[in-house]
């Protein structure tokens, strides 16, 4: 019986950066510059390695495997999200719900503050990550950042800072929920 080599070839990705990002590459760490701010990543993989060649980005593995060729696609998909996110900033939309009692919402000194939050007497605070920009606007909560992980991790917190357990929801629909995720509408 003869053993067929199968000529595996190597996997790469490219990704064309825009005129006004610039991208700096410092070992495995890619930096994006953009209009609306800087991101930077880790993508330091013995399997994976990236290059910058002029306005593009490559993002290789050496041999072929199920797993190396989802590793590359997921690193294609974050330097994506990175362009994104310094062009035109990663915004999610909270919306504020109070049946019950008036809750009061404010941001200031990096901090979220809840007073009122179902008549409780202390209020709820939340110390904001940096590289996320909060303002409350009537009954909405607006977060943006150029990384769209910070983004969903401040929205997410903020989420359950007015978290209930014990309360049915059906009736007690009180509180922050995201109602608007980069774009897409939560229902």
């Amino acid at each position: 019986m003869e053993k067929k080599e199968s000529k595996r070839k190597e996997l790469s990705e490219e990704i064309k950066l825009l005129d006004k990002v610039n991208a700096q590459l410092n070992g495995g760490i890619l930096t994006l510059k953009g209009e609306k701010g800087e991101v930077k990543r880790d993508f330091s993989d013995k399997k994976t390695t990236i290059e910058q060649k002029d306005n593009t980005i490559i993002i290789k593995a050496h041999k072929f495997s199920k797993v190396r060729k989802k590793l590359i696609k997921a690193y294609a998909v974050h330097v994506r999200n990175m362009i994104k996110g310094v062009q035109e900033a990663h915004k999610y939309v909270l919306k504020i719900c109070s049946g019950h009692f008036p809750m009061n919402v404010a941001v200031g000194n990096n901090e979220l503050v809840v007073k009122n939050f179902l008549g409780e007497k202390v209020p709820r605070t939340l110390k904001l990550k940096e590289g996320a920009t909060v303002k409350v606007e009537g009954d909405q909560i607006i977060v943006e950042s150029a990384s769209k992980e910070i983004a969903g991790q401040v929205s997410a917190d903020i989420e359950q800072l007015t978290r209930r357990t014990g309360y049915d929801s059906r009736i007690f629909q009180d509180g922050i929920w995201i109602i608007n995720k980069d774009g897409k509408e939560i229902k």
